[in-house]
């Protein structure tokens, strides 16, 4: 079977990250996936007629209902979707949006949420089409890059400041330039807070366990791969309490959540200062990700789900 597979595909960004993993899951049971930013496509028009060139596409894929499922509305195979974080933290309150995604849902074969959480909110702001999501957490598999140099790591992030005790460092792409340089104007003038750039994902895992702690500060999540992948690396984890969050992070099991700045500080001491803690979310976390966010049964689940395409 060829599927046409849309996503956001921002460079090193989770989405990315996310959409080649499902992509090679999907491949190794013999269907070809083509992978293509929902970004380059103007309208859903465009993406019909890609869809209907020969050797036509089969079936269709997209992560993001309004972002990317809105884009496979005008085509003539059969399609299915995956909710992001956005669609149910923020799309889904626009009404206009709402609307696109009730279509979406409604033309699709399937869903998948990625957490029971994000399945009773869909359930909650879209026409109830709950027979036909499925909940399937992402999984996740870590590998660290042998050849990663900590002290090289932080001189190319030009760490000249000497012997400094607690330092924030912030990896990843510029996504949103009018953002980033907001967030490259605070970054200059605040002590102990660096800004790496984005890596490949063997250096961002080394450097990930090289860290105290990978903190989280996002306001809208779906799953958090980088959440995951530090439970995976025995990296205790400091994030932000919000539903997409809290569904992977039991405060004091797996990891730690805060609300405010204040909180912030507090849940940092006491890793900081109890070890007993600090292993207890380490052992736990990892012990977490392992019973519940395998390759295995992603593979399998979407492999399934997919087959449903096949067949009217």
């Amino acid at each position: 079977m060829k599927l046409l597979f849309l996503a956001c595909l921002s460079p090193k960004t989770g989405n990315h990250t996310t959409a080649e993993r499902i992509r090679s899951h999907i491949e190794s049971a013999g269907h070809t996936c083509e992978l293509r930013d929902a970004a380059a496509f103007q309208s859903s028009a465009e993406v019909a007629s890609l869809i209907s060139r020969h050797p036509p596409f089969e079936g269709a894929l997209a992560i993001h209902l309004f972002r990317a499922g809105s884009l496979l509305l005008d085509i003539q195979v059969p399609f299915g979707v995956i909710f992001g974080g956005t669609d149910i933290n923020e799309d889904v309150k626009v009404e206009q949006k709402r609307v696109v995604m009730e279509r979406v849902l409604l033309k699709a074969r399937f869903a998948v949420a990625f957490s029971d959480k994000l399945k009773e909110e869909a359930k909650l702001f879209l026409l109830s089409h709950s027979c036909k999501i499925y909940v399937q957490p992402q999984g996740i598999q870590t590998e660290v890059s042998e050849k990663f140099c900590w002290t090289e790591f932080l001189r190319s992030s030009e760490w000249h400041r000497e012997n400094p005790l607690n330092v924030l460092v912030v990896i990843g792409p510029r996504v949103d330039p009018v953002f980033s340089v907001e967030v490259e104007a605070v970054v200059k003038k605040t002590a102990g807070v660096f800004l790496a750039g984005a890596r490949s994902q063997r250096e961002l895992h080394a450097a990930m366990k090289r860290c105290f702690t990978v903190v989280n500060s996002s306001v809208s999540e779906g799953m958090s791969a980088a959440i995951l992948e530090a439970m995976d690396l025995g990296v205790p984890v400091l994030a932000r309490d919000i539903p997409g969050n809290a569904a992977v992070v039991h405060h004091e099991s797996t990891g730690l959540l805060y609300s405010s700045p204040q909180e912030f500080l507090h849940q940092s001491q006491r890793l900081l200062s109890d070890p007993e803690l600090r292993e207890r979310v380490v052992r736990n976390g990892k012990v977490y990700v392992e019973e519940h966010h395998g390759l295995g049964q992603e593979r399998d689940t979407y492999q399934r789900l997919v087959d449903t395409l096949l067949f009217a």
